[in-house]
């Protein structure tokens, strides 16, 4: 009677390896390729070449002779060119779109970070601030010091007039 063997759960199960190899490409490459795209597809430029193509296309394949016309009227080739583009250009100006989100999302947490040092600064300036006025609260300020000199002034002139003054009969 043969046992059926139980898998060890502290070795490695085997590694199945595909049969086809995934074809190998660097994502920024393609990325970048997606976004610079995706930035063409939505200039002037790229729709005058595509209202171009498309008018040489049907005026072509109308007026050509028969024998040298390439989609009959219903233009079911040029249909077929137009999805074919729109399909292949979805995913890249997606690809395009999900990384500009992310560098948003770096720049957005760069800003939140600047932001928070900016506010930490504000907060200590706050602090500086209203301990110099308290200690300025406690220093004598330019017009305090001018009526207190003002008053000893008037003080001194009192006391010299006072002071002085002659006895009207000795």
């Amino acid at each position: 009677m043969a046992e059926a063997r139980r898998p060890r759960l502290d070795t490695p199960a085997e590694v199945r390896r595909p049969l086809v190899r995934r074809p190998a490409y660097d994502s920024d490459t393609f990325g970048s390729f997606a976004e610079q795209f995706a930035r063409f597809m939505g200039t002037a430029q790229f729709l005058l070449y595509m209202t171009l193509v498309v008018i040489t296309w049907v005026v072509w394949n109308w007026l050509a002779p028969e024998d040298q016309k390439w989609d009959a009227y219903p233009f079911i080739f040029l249909t077929l060119m137009l999805s074919l583009q729109a399909s292949y250009a979805a995913p890249l100006i997606l690809l395009a779109q999900n990384r500009q989100e992310q560098r948003d999302k770096v720049i957005a947490e760069q800003d939140r970070q600047a932001n928070a040092r900016a506010h930490a600064d504000m907060e200590f300036l706050a602090r500086e601030v209203a301990a110099l006025r308290m200690a300025v609260g406690e220093v004598a300020t330019r017009d305090y010091l001018r009526s207190e000199l003002r008053s000893l002034l008037a003080e001194l002139e009192e006391r010299s007039t006072t002071h002085y003054a002659e006895p009207e009969d000795s």
